[in-house]
Protein backbone atom coordinates (compact mmCIF):
# COMPACT_ATOMS: atom_id res chain seq x y z
CA UNK A 1 0.00 0.00 0.00
CA UNK A 2 1.44 3.38 -1.00
CA UNK A 3 1.26 6.59 0.99
CA UNK A 4 2.49 10.14 0.57
CA UNK A 5 3.53 12.27 3.55
CA UNK A 6 4.03 16.03 3.16
CA UNK A 7 6.96 17.52 5.03
CA UNK A 8 6.49 20.82 6.87
CA UNK A 9 8.61 22.86 4.42
CA UNK A 10 6.56 22.97 1.21
CA UNK A 11 9.03 25.47 -0.35
CA UNK A 12 11.90 22.99 -0.85
CA UNK A 13 12.40 20.94 -4.02
CA UNK A 14 11.65 17.56 -2.46
CA UNK A 15 8.79 17.96 -0.02
CA UNK A 16 6.86 14.73 -0.30
CA UNK A 17 7.65 11.23 0.83
CA UNK A 18 6.47 8.10 -0.98
CA UNK A 19 6.37 4.69 0.64
CA UNK A 20 5.26 1.38 -0.83
CA UNK A 21 5.13 -2.22 0.32
CA UNK A 22 6.72 -4.56 -2.22
CA UNK A 23 7.59 -8.24 -2.28
CA UNK A 24 11.10 -9.48 -1.59
CA UNK A 25 11.34 -10.54 -5.24
CA UNK A 26 10.41 -7.08 -6.46
CA UNK A 27 12.96 -5.46 -4.15
CA UNK A 28 15.68 -7.84 -5.34
CA UNK A 29 14.84 -7.07 -8.97
CA UNK A 30 14.82 -3.32 -8.35
CA UNK A 31 18.13 -3.52 -6.48
CA UNK A 32 19.71 -5.51 -9.30
CA UNK A 33 18.47 -3.10 -11.95
CA UNK A 34 19.63 -0.10 -9.90
CA UNK A 35 23.09 -1.65 -9.52
CA UNK A 36 23.29 -2.36 -13.25
CA UNK A 37 22.57 1.29 -14.00
CA UNK A 38 24.87 2.62 -11.31
CA UNK A 39 22.08 4.26 -9.33
CA UNK A 40 20.81 3.98 -5.80
CA UNK A 41 17.58 2.06 -5.32
CA UNK A 42 15.72 5.29 -4.57
CA UNK A 43 17.08 7.07 -7.66
CA UNK A 44 16.29 4.09 -9.87
CA UNK A 45 12.71 3.68 -8.62
CA UNK A 46 11.94 7.41 -8.74
CA UNK A 47 13.39 7.84 -12.23
CA UNK A 48 11.56 4.76 -13.53
CA UNK A 49 8.26 5.80 -11.99
CA UNK A 50 8.64 9.36 -13.26
CA UNK A 51 9.42 8.19 -16.79
CA UNK A 52 6.45 5.83 -16.86
CA UNK A 53 4.08 8.41 -15.35
CA UNK A 54 5.17 11.09 -17.81
CA UNK A 55 4.72 8.74 -20.79
CA UNK A 56 1.31 7.57 -19.52
CA UNK A 57 0.00 11.12 -19.09
CA UNK A 58 1.42 12.23 -22.46
CA UNK A 59 -0.15 9.27 -24.28
CA UNK A 60 -3.49 9.78 -22.56
CA UNK A 61 -3.57 13.50 -23.33
CA UNK A 62 -2.61 12.91 -26.95
CA UNK A 63 -5.53 10.52 -27.41
CA UNK A 64 -8.21 12.63 -25.74
CA UNK A 65 -10.00 15.18 -27.91
CA UNK A 66 -12.69 17.52 -26.74
CA UNK A 67 -16.03 17.27 -28.52
CA UNK A 68 -15.24 20.53 -30.33
CA UNK A 69 -11.81 19.19 -31.42
CA UNK A 70 -13.36 15.96 -32.67
CA UNK A 71 -16.01 17.84 -34.70
CA UNK A 72 -13.39 20.16 -36.21
CA UNK A 73 -11.20 17.20 -37.17
CA UNK A 74 -14.05 15.30 -38.84
CA UNK A 75 -15.25 18.45 -40.62
CA UNK A 76 -11.74 19.05 -41.98
CA UNK A 77 -11.60 15.48 -43.29
CA UNK A 78 -15.05 15.60 -44.84
CA UNK A 79 -14.69 19.10 -46.31
CA UNK A 80 -11.05 19.07 -47.35
CA UNK A 81 -10.22 21.69 -49.97
CA UNK A 82 -9.30 20.47 -53.43
CA UNK A 83 -5.60 20.05 -54.10
CA UNK A 84 -3.99 23.16 -55.54
CA UNK A 85 -2.51 23.05 -59.03
CA UNK A 86 1.07 23.00 -57.72
CA UNK A 87 0.30 20.01 -55.50
CA UNK A 88 -1.33 18.09 -58.36
CA UNK A 89 1.67 18.87 -60.59
CA UNK A 90 4.10 17.70 -57.90
CA UNK A 91 2.12 14.47 -57.45
CA UNK A 92 2.26 13.74 -61.19
CA UNK A 93 6.01 14.44 -61.24
CA UNK A 94 6.52 12.11 -58.26
CA UNK A 95 4.53 9.31 -59.89
CA UNK A 96 6.55 9.59 -63.10
CA UNK A 97 9.86 9.42 -61.21
CA UNK A 98 8.72 6.60 -58.93
CA UNK A 99 7.39 4.59 -61.87
CA UNK A 100 3.97 4.25 -60.31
Amino acid sequence: MASIHETPDAQTAKTARFEARISAEQKALFLRAAALTGRSLTDFVIASAHETATRTVREHEAMILTDRDRKAFVAALLNAPAAAARLRKAARRYKRRAGA
